[in-house]
């Protein structure tokens, strides 16, 4: 497709320059958090986002899903969800014969909202295919359409008759992305835009096969060692069992974050780099996407919260 990679990589930041002007026809600002969402999408991960209703997390996921090209499907949790009203199920046809019929999992963009809201059998479900990329039903294996990525939303002042994720899935999520309330000026724009007769319409930008093709080139883009020593060292400082890590992590984590953390934050930092026209990540790149993906792999003590200390304040102390 392109004569070298580095001419990849400049044709990936004309492409994301594009796709943050047609996303911001619909969006007003979260510049930040359309950012992590990119990166997580060509760097083959999925996001957990978290935020108070009416912050357009559902519409930011549908926008983002035209602009790629992708085809996009919601699943609204609730406590009676089963795992074949995700994945499907199999119905006996006109001609006595078993057929499955496709979930709304069969799609590119998934996004599960308010995943905490219904039982651990259902999450599991979702869980698995955005792990094996792949569904099983009645032994018979099928195979999800790439490029797939899961987008889960959580409401984070409402904890009656939900189930939390357990540490170990939550670790399936490259980013754990919070989203705030916007400014004051975004929120004037934001009533300007959504109080009048208009629908804009964001353009395709890219198709499947080109984001394929980016996600590869991704993968591709070398990391001195030096990076790479310094994003293990800080996943290995998150745990208090290592005798370097800083007091911080002594005093105040009782659990820290696994390998996959220190792979997630390479990948990230390569495609942090990309977005910005660089051709190899550095130090700054790993800082840019520690806290969404080391936030959820920490599991602070009682210490920490009895001294108001969060978790983001902790990572930001081992960055330095």
């Amino acid at each position: 497709m392109f004569k070298s990679d580095v001419e990849a990589v400049d044709a990936f930041v004309d492409k994301y320059r594009l796709l943050k002007n047609e996303i911001a026809k619909v969006i007003v600002g979260q510049d930040e958090i359309i950012q992590h969402l990119v990166i997580s999408i060509f760097s083959r991960g999925h996001c957990l986002l978290v935020g108070v209703p009416g912050l357009a997390k559902t519409l930011m996921v549908n926008t983002l899903s035209k602009v790629l090209g992708l085809s996009y499907s919601r699943i609204q949790f609730t406590p009676d969800l089963m795992p074949s009203d995700i994945i499907g199920t199999e119905i006996l046809d006109e001609n006595r014969k078993f057929r499955f019929i496709k979930g709304p999992v069969f799609a590119n963009i998934i996004l599960a909202d308010e995943i905490n809201r219904t039982p651990p059998k259902t999450q599991s479900a979702l869980l698995e295919a955005m792990q094996e990329k792949a569904v099983t039903v009645a032994g018979v294996s099928y195979v999800l359409e790439e490029p797939f990525f899961v987008l889960a939303t959580q409401n984070p002042i409402e904890h009656e008759g939900t189930y939390p994720l357990p540490e170990a899935q939550l670790d399936r999520f490259m980013f754990n992305v919070w989203l705030d309330y916007p400014q004051f000026k975004e929120e004037i724009d934001i009533v300007n835009r959504t109080t009048i007769d208009a629908d804009p319409d964001p353009k395709k930008i890219l198709t499947s096969e080109e984001i394929l093709y980016f996600q590869h080139l991704m993968r591709k883009i070398p990391v001195a060692d030096n990076v790479v020593n310094y994003a293990v060292t800080l996943t290995s400082k998150t745990r208090p069992g290592n005798p370097d890590s800083p007091e911080v992590t002594k005093k105040y984590i009782t659990w820290g974050a696994g390998p996959r953390a220190s792979q997630y934050l390479i990948i990230g930092a390569k495609t942090h780099a990309a977005v910005n026209g660089k051709y190899s990540p550095d130090i700054e790149d790993v800082r840019a996407v520690a806290i969404p993906i080391l936030r959820h792999r920490i599991l602070r003590n009682y210490k920490s919260e009895a001294d108001g200390v969060s978790v983001e304040e902790i990572i930001r102390e081992l960055v330095k």
